[in-house]
């Protein structure tokens, strides 16, 4: 890079991003609901234990619900600018189709965004990360049901209206592609009850399309300059050959994930869907309304990064799972210790052609490393944390020079939590260590990391240090 290279705008919302189910903890406490993230003790795509049998780790979690202030304090320190968290649907509904809200889940955040304030921390939230009402799942299908519309629109209304004047980034679905690949906890679709079809996913889709442009709307009408975006995992895919069927390949798994972004942020069905629908026997139910709905597009669109995978059109070569996705390893890239190959390039790439598809504002809403820390001395000493983050964000600053629009960074999760994948706690992903550990020992004391430091040299220096020869 050259001296005119430090191009971190001056409003660049640094910080770090977590979710409800994965932090919180106080799963049934203050009239709380269960929710689906409650029932899965192994993670995602593990089995359901519906009604949880004894204690699993997400009912306590990092027990933020209790320790909020010390951990936004310790936030602070880092100098954040930005905090993404989710408001969990199950604290403000316990079942989901309720008509009044649950005033002391309501309290709650009420809290949470005074402190936020008091810190001058941002707060980005979410309004669903996994954590749909399992009322709504028993009684409703998930959101096979398109009555989960108006439930859904009944939640969002309620928290617009009750933090008009403290929040003013709102993401509506977290990862709303996961739908394709974790239908359970993104939809609430239980595998083990229905036949999961082509035809019911893509019309649960739909119906999580409307929701979230209705979303779009009523933030447009209640909170008076607001932005709301949608969010999407993203993975940069390769070609595994330049065979141009491996090409094809690619071209068909980005718009796996590009669907659920293009209808969004363009506001109608992209014409690739067409061929799609109709060599799968898909015919999606509309009312009159929807099409006008959908035009509601959203402000701005993010997304979560972690890996890179490659794909080809053989049959004869096995993907393997990371991630919940399923891709080929890239012979030319290091994997983490759970398999997820690193590729901070590939963040580069993912921006570009997120920015080239729609030229709207940006943000990256996730990225970071899951690794198994030591405690020694009573210090943490993650310099492999540092040094994924470090060069995922020096293509970052390449994208920027680019021309990328990008709102902020929030980095995945800056307090160690359960992890969603796994439903394990020894992958830690933090730049402070919780004490807690999957036989469901702990104190839930916290420690600085090594990269709690160097994060915040980052954040002061508003990216400069990435650069050291400028």
């Amino acid at each position: 890079m050259n001296n005119n290279s430090l191009t971190f705008p001056s409003n660049f919302l640094w910080g770090g991003a977590l979710s409800a189910n994965q932090v919180e903890g106080a799963y049934l406490e203050d009239g709380k609901g269960l929710s689906v993230a409650d029932v899965l003790p192994e993670g995602i795509l593990g089995r359901i234990v519906s009604p949880p049998d004894r204690e699993y780790l997400k009912h306590k979690a990092s027990d933020f619900y209790n320790r909020y202030k010390e951990d936004i304090a310790l936030f602070a320190e880092m100098g954040f600018k930005c905090l993404r968290v989710s408001i969990a649907w199950t604290r403000i509904f316990p079942n989901g189709d309720e008509s009044e809200p649950n005033e002391d889940g309501l309290r709650f955040y009420d809290s949470l965004f005074s402190e936020l304030k008091r810190h001058n921390i941002e707060p980005l939230v979410t309004l669903s990360h996994y954590e749909m009402p399992m009322y709504l799942v028993e009684e409703y299908g998930g959101w096979i049901s398109r009555s989960v519309i108006g439930f859904f629109e009944n939640f969002v209304k309620t928290v617009f209206n009750r933090y008009k004047d403290v929040v003013k980034y709102w993401i509506t679905f977290n990862e709303i592609n996961m739908i394709l690949h974790a239908p359970f906890i993104a939809a609430g679709i239980r595998p083990d009850k229905v036949e999961i079809t082509n035809q019911l996913l893509y019309q649960a889709i739909h119906h999580q399309f409307v929701a979230s442009a209705k979303a779009v709307k009523l933030c447009h009408e209640i909170i008076d300059g607001a932005k709301l975006g949608c969010m999407i995992a993203g993975l940069a895919v390769y070609p595994l050959t330049p065979r141009p069927d491996d090409s094809l390949e690619v071209i068909k798994r980005e718009r796996e994930s590009y669907f659920f972004s293009d209808v969004q942020a363009r506001g109608y069905y992209p014409s690739y869907m067409n061929r799609f629908f109709r060599e799968n026997n898909i015919i999606i139910t509309m009312e009159e309304e929807d099409k006008e709905i959908l035009k509601h597009t959203v402000d701005f669109v993010s997304f979560s990064y972690y890996m890179s995978g490659c794909a080809t059109s053989r049959d004869d070569i096995e993907e393997q799972e990371a991630n919940i996705f399923k891709t080929i390893p890239n012979p030319h890239l290091k994997s983490s210790e759970w398999g997820w190959q690193i590729d901070a390039k590939g963040l580069r790439i993912t921006l570009n052609h997120l920015y080239d598809r729609y030229q709207k504002p940006l943000f990256i809403v996730e990225n970071g490393l899951g690794a198994n820390d030591e405690v020694v001395d009573g210090q943490i000493h993650d310099g492999y944390r540092i040094d994924y983050i470090k060069e995922h964000l020096i293509q970052v600053g390449e994208a920027l020079l680019d021309g990328v629009y990008l709102m902020g960074y929030t980095s995945w999760g800056p307090l160690d939590l359960v992890s969603q994948s796994t439903g394990e706690f020894r992958k830690r992903y933090g730049f402070i260590f919780v004490d807690k550990y999957d036989d469901l020992t702990g104190t839930y004391n916290r420690i600085k990391k090594d990269s709690f430091y160097w994060y915040k040299s980052v954040i002061q220096s508003n990216g400069r240090i990435l650069y050291p020869d400028c």
